[in-house]
């Protein structure tokens, strides 16, 4: 497909809401073989500490090497399927962004490549089809227009949890520059994380910034800090969730109590960083990884012997949405809530479009030693 006329308004048409819907999947479908190939050897020398002739870039930390267990610990109680069974990986050490990417970090992006977000793109129908199920009726003029999903805040009743549109709006002209829709702005929010960011997005900033998105096997690696088999990224207690992350407090989807101080989303570094100096890897928005999103993967992986340094599936699959590629996203955003989403744990794990994005969906960028080498 022209990347050009690649949109996220295809979520109008096949409810990719389920991509940002916090659902607990008690029912697995079946689907072809997910496993892709990773070393498997006892004689593989890990990375572990960071090499002294390369400097660490401005706005990222190493992350030592390790061992850890990835997916549900034996006392998660909000663990669900697609993350069982645990199983042993052995991590590389890399260089993380200390936060998720920022708005005026995105801006500067922008400005030195002129590129355009798939937000802000206009929409080709003879295009966009062709990811969508054969037949499928084309959406009305009226939203047939550049935007994206928005929470919808000023919801007060539900009729079933399991219509994820109540919550949701799609939003002409909703994007990375105005996040809440075209009235809306940036302004003085420069250090804010940004949002309505697809995954064509994250990667043109990546490799303009000579960087790339962290596998979810990286990304649990830095998530745990020194730490090797924690729940949270402070370690295993539930109960100070609202002091060290941005989520939702009160009755899901209707009230916010705002207990952690923000109702929506937060700056950067509202909160205490993990033990590594890490922030914000829990709650405020999801976070892109390069893994494809299979809720069967870790169910058919070989657990015998460490993975080593895990790429993901081979195929994405999701029951909820079966016509695109989903990518990995993790930590959870401002909308989790233990009644219904729970997604501000290490192991939790959900699919995201390519096309897709949102007001709570954004992204942090990693660096590997031999990245750097070559600069």
């Amino acid at each position: 497909m022209n990347p050009n006329y690649k949109t996220s308004q295809s979520l109008i048409i096949v409810l990719l809401l389920f991509c940002f819907a916090c659902k607990n999947d008690t029912k697995i479908l079946p689907t072809e073989e997910s496993n892709r190939s990773v070393t498997k050897t006892t004689n593989y020398e890990l990375l572990i500490e960071k090499p002294e002739n390369i400097d660490t870039p401005d706005g990222m930390v190493w992350v030592n090497g390790k061992t850890f267990i990835q997916g549900a610990k034996p006392n998660d109680q909000y663990a669900m399927m697609r993350e069982k069974p645990a199983h042993t990986v052995k991590v590389d050490g890399f260089f993380m962004d200390v936060t998720e990417v920022t708005n005026k970090q995105f801006k500067a992006f922008v400005e030195a490549t002129d590129y355009v977000t798939i937000a802000e793109r206009p929409i080709d129908w003879e295009e966009m089809k062709k990811e969508l199920p054969e037949g499928t009726p084309k959406p009305h003029d009226s939203i047939m227009q550049p935007g994206s999903l928005i929470f919808n805040k000023d919801i007060n009743a539900i009729a079933n949890m399991e219509n994820y549109s109540q919550w949701w709006t799609w939003k002409i002209g909703a994007n990375w520059k105005h996040p809440e829709g075209p009235q809306s702005s940036i302004l003085g929010k420069d250090n804010f994380p940004v949002v309505h960011i697809a995954l064509e997005d994250a990667l043109a900033y990546c490799k303009w910034a000579n960087r790339r998105l962290p596998t979810e096997a990286e990304w649990e690696s830095a998530a745990q800090g020194i730490a090797t088999d924690n729940i949270f990224t402070w370690g295993n207690d539930p109960q100070i969730l609202d002091d060290n992350a941005n989520t939702w407090q009160g009755t899901f989807p209707i009230k916010n109590e705002s207990v952690d101080g923000f109702e929506l989303i937060a700056p950067i570094k509202s909160y205490d960083p993990n033990s590594i100096g890490i922030y914000d890897m829990m709650g405020n928005v999801w976070e892109l990884t390069s893994d494809l999103f299979n809720v069967n993967y870790y169910k058919n992986i070989d657990t015998s012997e460490p993975l080593i340094n895990p790429t993901g599936a081979q195929t994405a699959y999701s029951p909820t949405n079966p016509y695109q590629q989903e990518r990995i996203i993790k930590g959870g955003s401002f909308l989790c809530h233990a009644s219904y989403c729970a997604s501000f744990r290490i192991s939790a794990r959900m699919g995201m479009s390519p096309d897709s994005g949102s007001d709570h969906a954004g992204f942090r960028t990693v660096a590997t030693v031999d990245m750097l080498d070559n600069i």
